[in-house]
């Protein structure tokens, strides 16, 4: 189904996580709020979207921020929502179900795929719980070959693939999803941001990033820093 250029009442799921386009999500869903939302997007194979806790129930105490890129719960929660305060970002990625288990009463199992990145215009938490938005598709990444110079985080994800076909590990059990495309700037930076530890509001400003060539450049730096070879042979 396609999924128009404005979202409204866009259901949101803040997580403790960063969703990049692409990217794989397996989720256990066993709270209300969710269960329903869930239900509806499986049925009508609508998109919800995911976006980074920067305070909240699920988020620990970190350093740093991304300052006006937050969007706030707008007044008082009711007394004794364990979710009172949820501040969360203001870009984030719409995910598509493509797997749904039900695996015991009360309990879903689904995973998901990210698709297009978007920005909130404005946000409402409903009664039950469960935020919904108004927002805005932010275009697709460029497609954009991997120049020499950046060859190196391109080769080191190549050989990571080729370990995992040598390993006999099926393609579904991969941490990233297929096909893969070791040419293109985007898909290499966002596996690569997949893998690595890194702060949740580090992961989020590369993910809000609108040029990949800068993205997988900075990913480049991070895995030197790492210790891990992303240099071209």
């Amino acid at each position: 189904m396609a999924v128009p250029l404005a979202q409204r009442s866009l259901p949101l799921f803040p997580l403790g996580t960063v969703l990049f386009p692409g990217g794989l999500l397996p989720l256990q869903i066993f709270e209300v709020r969710y269960l329903d939302m869930i239900n509806k997007c499986h049925k009508t194979g609508m998109p919800f979207g995911v976006v980074a806790l920067s305070r909240g129930a699920e988020v620990q105490q970190r350093e740093g921020g991304s300052g006006q890129s937050q969007v706030a719960t707008p007044g008082a929660a009711p007394h004794g929502d364990a979710f009172a305060v949820e501040v969360f970002e203001a870009c984030g990625t719409l995910a598509t179900i493509t797997r749904l288990e039900r695996p015991q009463a009360g309990l879903i199992v689904v995973q998901c795929v990210g698709s297009q990145r978007f920005q909130i215009t404005r946000s409402e938490k409903l009664k039950h719980g469960l935020w919904i938005a108004d927002a805005t598709l932010l275009p697709d990444d460029q497609s954009v070959a991997v120049p020499h110079d950046l060859q190196g985080p391109a080769d080191s994800l190549g050989q990571i693939i080729r370990n995992l076909q040598l390993e006999g590990v099926p393609p579904e059990q991969w941490p990233f999803a297929e096909p893969c495309n070791l040419l293109d700037c985007a898909w290499v930076a966002n596996r690569w941001c997949e893998l690595l530890q890194l702060p949740l509001h580090l992961k989020h400003s590369l993910m809000a990033l609108e040029n990949p060539l800068i993205r997988l450049e900075l990913v480049r730096d991070l895995l030197e820093q790492a210790g891990i070879q992303a240099n071209p042979a």
